[in-house]
């Protein structure tokens, strides 16, 4: 095996810390810039129920937090894929891959995607406070 076993878990503390801060700039725009009212407002643009960008703000937070702390780190990963994919889904997927288009095409949140899932299997990482529950094969 070709990974470093001293340094591995510090890469994966540096992945949860950056990915964590993502989340919270990404909710705090939402919260900041656009205000709740406003994200709804947009939301609903987009034919989505205006109550979900609620919804998304509150997941945005709480798996930020989740990932910054290290409370279930792979699961929290996993779980902020969702978002990801309904940005992608919504708003960046038809304005096309690179994200200096207009409207901002996908290439940043399909690399965020991708930084989750090495976080899901790498492992928690150091400094975890509550690192994920995982079933040892018997």
């Amino acid at each position: 095996m070709t990974t470093d076993p001293r340094t591995a878990p510090y890469a994966a503390l540096l992945l949860r810390l950056a990915l964590g801060g993502l989340f919270l700039a990404h909710a705090g725009l939402k919260v900041f810039v656009f205000t709740p009212a406003g994200t709804a407002g947009f939301f609903a643009s987009l034919g989505l129920p205006g109550w979900l960008a609620y919804v998304t703000i509150g997941w945005e937070v709480l798996g930020a937090v989740a990932l910054i702390l290290g409370v279930w780190p792979r699961l929290a990963a996993i779980a902020m894929i969702p978002v990801l994919l309904g940005a992608i889904v919504t708003v960046h997927g038809p304005a096309g891959f690179f994200f200096t288009n207009p409207k901002g095409g996908w290439e940043f949140l399909g690399f965020w995607i991708a930084g989750l899932v090495a976080l899901a299997l790498t492992g928690d990482g150091a400094h975890a406070l509550r690192p994920t529950p995982l079933r040892r094969p018997a």
